[in-house]
């Protein structure tokens, strides 16, 4: 029986990409940076999960991510790197202005709450994932929040499930946990460390492939396309389960 849900916000609960694209153009506006196209933006993008996926793996601080993905994308687009900084500082805002969920997302949220735990756990800096969850309302639906910035150690590492694990209800055991997230190498990984349930939120049916920096196989417990289907593994819908396992 699953008695808590671990939720990941970034492109599990909230779609990140689109918040992204807002908060990018928004700051390009303040700073007078002229415009900002879409092909920019999939040039940040790569830059910035190349930057994530080296905090994963535990190579740099996250300060270093924050402010060399802009120094990185401000260099390949010829505009005055020395801004980097102040424009980080204005997008972690920014991000937080509006809320994008995925599909299906606040269904579920909604339709567990009060019939399990529910908790956001999530890599996003403290400025940018507090407004979100307010102003998604996530704030209000959650029992509680764990933001890396605060417990000072980043998803996969199993000290930030340590510390989850210590602060919510100490009935429950860790067979009762499940994770619910879109990376194989923050969220699945980071299940896997902690010993936890492992459900992976694939809406593109995508390969299951750690980057080559990564060696090994990562334990998934459930694949799903839709949000709404951890509903039914939450209530033990052995039908609903069995059609949501992976046929590879």
């Amino acid at each position: 029986m699953i008695k808590a849900v671990l939720w990941d916000i970034d492109n599990t609960l909230l779609d990140f990409n689109k918040a992204e694209s807002y908060a990018i153009r928004k700051c390009f506006d303040i700073f007078g940076l002229g415009e900002c196209t879409d092909e920019m933006i999939a040039q940040y993008s790569k830059i910035n999960r190349g930057y994530w996926e080296r905090l994963e793996r535990g190579e740099i601080e996250k300060k270093r991510v924050l402010e060399g993905r802009f120094e990185d994308f401000f260099a390949l687009m010829g505009l005055p790197v020395e801004k980097a900084a102040a424009f980080n500082a204005e997008y972690q805002i920014r991000l937080g202005d509006k809320a994008f969920f995925c599909v299906g997302g606040e269904a579920a949220v909604k339709r567990l709450k009060g019939k399990v735990l529910q908790y956001a756990v999530t890599n996003g800096t403290l400025a940018a994932q507090s407004r979100k969850l307010a102003n998604s309302g996530l704030d209000k639906l959650l029992d509680g929040v764990f933001i890396s910035d605060v417990i000072g150690v980043e998803k996969p590492n199993a000290g930030f499930f340590e510390y989850v694990f210590g602060n919510i209800d100490n009935g429950i055991n860790k067979d009762e946990i499940m994770i619910v997230g879109d990376s194989l190498t923050s969220d699945m990984l980071g299940g896997n460390n902690a010993g936890i349930l492992c459900c992976w939120y694939n809406p593109d049916g995508k390969a299951r492939a750690l980057p080559d920096e990564m060696s090994g196989e990562v334990r998934i417990d459930f694949e799903i396309r839709d949000l709404r289907e951890v509903v039914c593994l939450v209530f033990d819908n052995k039908l609903a389960v069995q059609s949501l396992m992976p046929s590879h």
